[in-house]
């Protein structure tokens, strides 16, 4: 369950999806540091203090009143360390998602995993009904990852990504 307040943290078979807190930011600046991973989303890894301003930006919630900003850290329960995150802006009953997984981390599942875990988590609630991601038509991985999560192609697109979606 997710509230006003923020995010409420939710666990799946080996991951544990804590609320994102600005001390996140050194240990996910190396979680992120690869270039790899901006190939389809564009920019670079950002620096501890880069990650710690956007960290404080996103935490302090959007400026929107009818926008909620939720985002999570995924720590491996098994090692005890960050391994990415997700994310979803709520606006009304929809949830727009993403999610991260650092290169040393991937191949695993655990962005199959926690993408799965995510959807429940937000559709369980009973005030999100329909989930949506947007995906770029090279990055085989991450349509993989919608997939697994229950989301289906809906031919639509934005910015170049295709929109899929669960729910109504």
């Amino acid at each position: 369950m997710t509230t006003d307040n923020g995010p409420a943290p939710f666990s799946t078979a080996r991951l544990d999806a804590v609320p994102l807190r600005v001390a996140h930011a050194d240990e996910m600046a190396a979680v992120l540091a690869d270039p790899a991973l901006h190939t389809f989303t564009g920019g670079a890894p950002e620096s501890a203090a880069e990650l710690r301003a956007r960290y404080e930006r996103q935490t302090a919630g959007s400026p929107d009143p009818d926008e909620l900003w939720w985002n999570w850290v995924l720590r491996i329960r098994d090692e005890g360390r960050l391994a990415g995150y997700v994310q979803a802006t709520v606006r009304g009953s929809r949830a727009e998602i993403a999610w991260v997984t650092g290169t040393e981390w991937q191949g695993r599942g655990y962005a199959k995993e926690v993408a799965r875990g995510l959807v429940a988590h937000l559709l369980g609630g009973g005030a999100v009904r329909t989930v949506v991601a947007h995906v770029h038509p090279d990055h085989g991985a991450s349509a993989a990852v919608a997939a697994a999560a229950g989301l289906v192609r809906t031919g639509e697109w934005e910015d170049g990504e295709e929109r899929w979606r669960r729910g109504e």
